[in-house]
Protein backbone atom coordinates (compact mmCIF):
# COMPACT_ATOMS: atom_id res chain seq x y z
CA UNK A 1 0.00 0.00 0.00
CA UNK A 2 1.37 3.06 -1.09
CA UNK A 3 2.29 5.01 2.11
CA UNK A 4 -0.01 3.91 4.38
CA UNK A 5 -3.72 2.39 4.58
CA UNK A 6 -5.51 4.14 7.79
CA UNK A 7 -6.42 7.42 7.34
CA UNK A 8 -7.03 9.63 10.88
CA UNK A 9 -10.22 11.65 11.01
CA UNK A 10 -11.52 14.03 13.64
CA UNK A 11 -12.71 12.57 16.67
CA UNK A 12 -10.41 10.25 16.87
CA UNK A 13 -12.47 8.07 14.56
CA UNK A 14 -9.76 5.89 11.58
CA UNK A 15 -10.48 4.78 8.36
CA UNK A 16 -8.72 1.20 8.03
CA UNK A 17 -6.93 -0.55 7.64
CA UNK A 18 -8.66 -1.56 4.55
CA UNK A 19 -7.43 -2.37 0.94
CA UNK A 20 -8.73 0.57 -0.19
CA UNK A 21 -12.30 3.34 0.69
CA UNK A 22 -14.58 4.71 -2.02
CA UNK A 23 -15.75 8.05 -1.59
CA UNK A 24 -18.85 8.65 -3.29
CA UNK A 25 -19.64 12.05 -4.82
CA UNK A 26 -22.53 14.22 -3.66
CA UNK A 27 -22.75 17.26 -6.23
CA UNK A 28 -24.70 19.92 -4.45
CA UNK A 29 -24.04 21.93 -7.35
CA UNK A 30 -26.14 23.34 -10.85
CA UNK A 31 -23.07 22.80 -12.81
CA UNK A 32 -20.46 20.38 -11.99
CA UNK A 33 -19.32 19.03 -15.63
CA UNK A 34 -21.06 15.30 -14.95
CA UNK A 35 -24.32 15.60 -12.69
CA UNK A 36 -24.40 18.95 -12.00
CA UNK A 37 -27.97 19.90 -11.22
CA UNK A 38 -29.09 16.34 -10.29
CA UNK A 39 -28.96 16.86 -7.01
CA UNK A 40 -29.23 20.46 -5.75
CA UNK A 41 -32.58 19.85 -4.11
CA UNK A 42 -31.49 18.98 -0.35
CA UNK A 43 -33.98 15.32 -0.30
CA UNK A 44 -32.34 14.85 -3.40
CA UNK A 45 -28.62 14.63 -2.56
CA UNK A 46 -29.99 13.18 0.30
CA UNK A 47 -31.03 10.40 -1.13
CA UNK A 48 -28.38 9.90 -3.71
CA UNK A 49 -25.96 9.93 0.04
CA UNK A 50 -27.90 6.89 0.65
CA UNK A 51 -27.91 4.97 -2.73
CA UNK A 52 -24.08 5.56 -2.69
CA UNK A 53 -23.87 4.32 0.93
CA UNK A 54 -25.78 1.38 0.13
CA UNK A 55 -23.61 0.64 -3.01
CA UNK A 56 -20.04 0.44 -0.85
CA UNK A 57 -19.11 3.85 -0.02
CA UNK A 58 -17.16 4.25 3.06
CA UNK A 59 -17.22 8.36 2.50
CA UNK A 60 -19.69 10.77 1.49
CA UNK A 61 -18.12 13.62 -0.17
CA UNK A 62 -19.97 16.95 -0.08
CA UNK A 63 -19.86 19.63 -2.87
CA UNK A 64 -21.54 23.06 -3.09
CA UNK A 65 -18.79 24.72 -5.50
CA UNK A 66 -17.93 23.00 -9.00
CA UNK A 67 -14.44 22.65 -9.33
CA UNK A 68 -14.47 21.78 -13.05
CA UNK A 69 -12.18 23.85 -15.26
CA UNK A 70 -13.54 27.47 -16.02
CA UNK A 71 -16.23 27.27 -13.30
CA UNK A 72 -17.59 30.35 -11.56
CA UNK A 73 -16.71 30.79 -8.27
CA UNK A 74 -19.74 30.48 -5.67
CA UNK A 75 -19.93 32.78 -2.28
CA UNK A 76 -19.88 31.72 0.94
CA UNK A 77 -23.10 31.88 1.65
CA UNK A 78 -24.40 30.32 -0.91
CA UNK A 79 -22.28 27.51 -0.50
CA UNK A 80 -23.31 27.54 3.08
CA UNK A 81 -26.45 26.71 2.31
CA UNK A 82 -26.54 24.15 -0.17
CA UNK A 83 -24.09 22.36 1.70
CA UNK A 84 -25.30 22.54 5.42
CA UNK A 85 -28.49 20.76 5.10
CA UNK A 86 -27.06 17.78 3.64
CA UNK A 87 -23.83 17.61 5.94
CA UNK A 88 -26.58 17.35 8.89
CA UNK A 89 -29.20 14.93 7.04
CA UNK A 90 -26.20 12.51 6.22
CA UNK A 91 -24.58 12.63 9.49
CA UNK A 92 -27.68 11.34 10.95
CA UNK A 93 -28.47 8.82 8.28
CA UNK A 94 -28.89 5.35 9.36
CA UNK A 95 -29.40 3.29 5.85
CA UNK A 96 -30.89 -0.33 5.65
CA UNK A 97 -28.64 -1.49 3.04
CA UNK A 98 -29.24 -5.19 1.30
CA UNK A 99 -27.64 -8.06 3.33
CA UNK A 100 -23.75 -8.80 1.91
CA UNK A 101 -23.47 -4.67 0.94
CA UNK A 102 -21.19 -3.48 3.62
CA UNK A 103 -23.13 -0.23 4.89
CA UNK A 104 -22.00 1.50 7.80
CA UNK A 105 -22.48 4.90 9.66
CA UNK A 106 -21.31 7.37 7.27
CA UNK A 107 -18.31 9.65 7.59
CA UNK A 108 -18.93 12.88 5.78
CA UNK A 109 -16.49 14.86 3.52
CA UNK A 110 -16.65 18.09 2.21
CA UNK A 111 -15.50 19.55 -0.54
CA UNK A 112 -14.27 23.11 -0.45
CA UNK A 113 -11.54 25.82 0.26
CA UNK A 114 -13.62 27.94 2.30
CA UNK A 115 -12.43 28.48 6.01
CA UNK A 116 -15.91 29.05 7.32
CA UNK A 117 -17.56 26.36 5.11
CA UNK A 118 -15.04 23.83 6.33
CA UNK A 119 -16.20 25.42 10.10
CA UNK A 120 -19.43 25.09 9.35
CA UNK A 121 -19.10 22.04 7.61
CA UNK A 122 -17.31 20.08 10.42
CA UNK A 123 -19.39 21.43 13.54
CA UNK A 124 -22.63 20.15 11.48
CA UNK A 125 -20.96 16.48 11.74
CA UNK A 126 -18.08 16.27 8.76
CA UNK A 127 -14.81 14.50 9.39
CA UNK A 128 -12.80 15.45 6.06
CA UNK A 129 -12.25 18.50 4.46
CA UNK A 130 -11.31 17.93 0.64
CA UNK A 131 -9.55 21.03 -0.61
CA UNK A 132 -8.29 21.78 -4.05
CA UNK A 133 -6.43 24.77 -2.51
CA UNK A 134 -4.10 23.20 -0.39
CA UNK A 135 -5.02 26.29 2.14
CA UNK A 136 -3.81 28.44 -0.45
CA UNK A 137 -6.92 30.19 -1.40
CA UNK A 138 -8.13 30.91 2.17
CA UNK A 139 -5.32 30.90 4.83
CA UNK A 140 -7.48 31.24 7.44
CA UNK A 141 -8.10 27.28 6.44
CA UNK A 142 -5.09 26.18 8.47
CA UNK A 143 -6.76 27.46 11.31
CA UNK A 144 -9.66 25.74 10.89
CA UNK A 145 -7.92 22.36 10.42
CA UNK A 146 -4.97 23.13 13.36
CA UNK A 147 -8.98 23.85 15.61
CA UNK A 148 -11.13 20.55 14.27
CA UNK A 149 -8.14 18.38 13.52
CA UNK A 150 -10.42 16.44 10.63
CA UNK A 151 -9.13 14.54 8.01
CA UNK A 152 -7.77 15.88 5.28
CA UNK A 153 -7.36 16.18 1.80
CA UNK A 154 -3.98 17.80 0.39
CA UNK A 155 -5.17 18.01 -3.41
CA UNK A 156 -2.27 19.41 -6.39
CA UNK A 157 -3.63 22.25 -8.48
CA UNK A 158 -2.38 24.64 -10.98
CA UNK A 159 -3.87 27.73 -10.11
CA UNK A 160 -7.90 28.12 -9.56
CA UNK A 161 -10.11 26.69 -11.80
CA UNK A 162 -10.52 29.83 -13.90
CA UNK A 163 -7.54 29.67 -15.38
CA UNK A 164 -5.85 26.10 -14.14
CA UNK A 165 -6.17 24.87 -18.12
CA UNK A 166 -5.07 27.92 -19.60
CA UNK A 167 -1.35 26.95 -20.12
CA UNK A 168 -0.17 23.79 -18.12
CA UNK A 169 3.40 23.10 -18.29
CA UNK A 170 5.83 20.86 -16.25
CA UNK A 171 9.56 19.38 -17.18
CA UNK A 172 8.67 16.61 -14.71
CA UNK A 173 5.15 16.44 -13.18
CA UNK A 174 5.64 13.81 -10.81
CA UNK A 175 8.53 15.56 -9.18
CA UNK A 176 6.83 18.98 -9.03
CA UNK A 177 4.01 17.50 -7.27
CA UNK A 178 5.94 15.46 -4.88
CA UNK A 179 7.87 19.00 -4.01
CA UNK A 180 4.90 20.93 -3.69
CA UNK A 181 3.54 17.95 -1.01
CA UNK A 182 6.84 18.35 1.17
CA UNK A 183 6.00 22.15 1.33
CA UNK A 184 2.57 22.22 2.01
CA UNK A 185 2.53 19.08 4.34
CA UNK A 186 5.52 21.00 6.13
CA UNK A 187 2.62 24.03 6.29
CA UNK A 188 0.00 21.90 7.46
CA UNK A 189 1.92 19.72 10.36
CA UNK A 190 3.44 23.20 11.69
CA UNK A 191 0.17 24.92 11.97
CA UNK A 192 -1.25 21.59 14.11
CA UNK A 193 -2.48 19.39 11.80
CA UNK A 194 -1.09 15.59 12.51
CA UNK A 195 0.10 14.29 9.48
CA UNK A 196 -1.64 11.08 10.18
CA UNK A 197 -5.00 13.01 9.07
CA UNK A 198 -3.22 13.74 5.89
CA UNK A 199 -3.50 12.16 2.56
CA UNK A 200 -2.44 13.31 -1.02
CA UNK A 201 -4.21 13.89 -3.92
CA UNK A 202 -2.39 14.25 -7.17
CA UNK A 203 -4.82 16.98 -8.59
CA UNK A 204 -5.86 15.04 -11.91
CA UNK A 205 -6.91 17.00 -14.41
CA UNK A 206 -6.49 20.00 -12.27
CA UNK A 207 -4.06 22.08 -14.70
CA UNK A 208 -2.93 19.09 -16.06
CA UNK A 209 -2.60 18.06 -19.72
CA UNK A 210 -3.84 14.11 -20.93
CA UNK A 211 0.09 13.55 -20.93
CA UNK A 212 0.75 15.02 -17.76
CA UNK A 213 -2.34 13.16 -16.48
CA UNK A 214 -0.76 9.83 -17.19
CA UNK A 215 2.36 10.41 -16.43
CA UNK A 216 0.72 11.26 -12.83
CA UNK A 217 -1.11 7.31 -13.34
CA UNK A 218 2.01 5.54 -14.39
CA UNK A 219 4.24 7.09 -11.31
CA UNK A 220 2.08 6.62 -8.52
CA UNK A 221 4.54 4.98 -6.62
CA UNK A 222 6.79 7.30 -6.43
CA UNK A 223 4.75 9.32 -4.22
CA UNK A 224 5.51 6.47 -1.87
CA UNK A 225 8.33 8.80 -0.84
CA UNK A 226 6.40 10.87 1.41
CA UNK A 227 5.00 8.22 3.21
CA UNK A 228 1.13 9.38 3.15
CA UNK A 229 -1.95 7.51 1.57
CA UNK A 230 -2.89 8.20 -1.89
CA UNK A 231 -6.69 9.56 -2.45
CA UNK A 232 -7.35 9.54 -6.34
CA UNK A 233 -9.96 11.83 -8.27
CA UNK A 234 -10.16 10.51 -11.60
CA UNK A 235 -13.70 9.98 -11.85
CA UNK A 236 -15.40 10.57 -15.56
CA UNK A 237 -12.99 13.28 -16.07
CA UNK A 238 -12.01 14.53 -19.27
CA UNK A 239 -8.75 12.23 -19.56
CA UNK A 240 -11.25 9.32 -20.30
CA UNK A 241 -12.81 11.51 -23.38
CA UNK A 242 -8.90 12.61 -24.33
CA UNK A 243 -7.82 9.07 -24.62
CA UNK A 244 -10.99 7.43 -25.48
CA UNK A 245 -12.77 9.97 -27.61
CA UNK A 246 -15.59 9.29 -25.01
CA UNK A 247 -18.32 11.76 -23.10
CA UNK A 248 -19.13 12.30 -19.95
CA UNK A 249 -21.63 9.72 -19.83
CA UNK A 250 -20.01 7.30 -21.14
CA UNK A 251 -16.48 7.04 -18.86
CA UNK A 252 -18.17 4.86 -16.07
CA UNK A 253 -16.07 1.59 -17.53
CA UNK A 254 -12.52 3.58 -17.86
CA UNK A 255 -13.32 4.54 -14.39
CA UNK A 256 -13.88 1.45 -13.05
CA UNK A 257 -10.59 -0.41 -14.69
CA UNK A 258 -8.58 2.20 -13.55
CA UNK A 259 -9.82 2.38 -10.11
CA UNK A 260 -9.43 -1.54 -10.17
CA UNK A 261 -5.74 -1.14 -11.18
CA UNK A 262 -4.82 1.71 -8.90
CA UNK A 263 -6.19 -0.01 -6.05
CA UNK A 264 -3.37 -3.11 -7.23
CA UNK A 265 -1.21 -1.03 -7.21
CA UNK A 266 -1.54 0.28 -3.79
CA UNK A 267 -3.90 3.64 -3.91
CA UNK A 268 -5.83 3.69 -0.92
CA UNK A 269 -8.75 6.08 -1.44
CA UNK A 270 -10.84 6.77 -4.60
CA UNK A 271 -13.23 9.58 -5.03
CA UNK A 272 -16.05 7.94 -7.61
CA UNK A 273 -19.48 8.89 -9.05
CA UNK A 274 -20.46 5.21 -9.54
CA UNK A 275 -19.76 3.75 -6.34
CA UNK A 276 -20.82 0.18 -7.09
CA UNK A 277 -18.70 0.19 -10.15
CA UNK A 278 -15.19 1.61 -8.32
CA UNK A 279 -16.51 -1.08 -5.89
CA UNK A 280 -17.24 -4.15 -7.62
CA UNK A 281 -13.36 -3.30 -9.61
CA UNK A 282 -11.60 -2.69 -6.51
CA UNK A 283 -12.88 -6.10 -4.86
CA UNK A 284 -11.92 -8.24 -7.78
CA UNK A 285 -8.60 -6.38 -7.75
CA UNK A 286 -7.94 -6.92 -4.16
CA UNK A 287 -8.73 -10.48 -4.57
CA UNK A 288 -6.42 -11.42 -7.49
CA UNK A 289 -3.62 -9.37 -6.01
CA UNK A 290 -0.63 -11.44 -4.78
CA UNK A 291 -0.56 -12.20 -0.70
CA UNK A 292 1.71 -10.11 1.19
Amino acid sequence: MIGGNTWHLSGGRVLGPAPFLVSGIVNVTPDSFFDGGRYLDPDSAVDQGRELLCAGAHILDVGGESTRPGAAAVSEAEELSRVIPVIRALADLSPSCPDGLPCANPVISVDTYKAKVAAESLSAGAMIVNDVSACRFEPALLDVLAQHKPGYVLMHSLGRPQTMQADPRYDDVVGEILRFFEERLSALTKAGLPEANIVLDPGIGFGKLLEHNLEILRGVERFGVLGRPLYMGLSNKSLWGKLLGLEPANRQLATAVATGLLVARGVFVHRVHDVAGAHQAATVATAMSPST
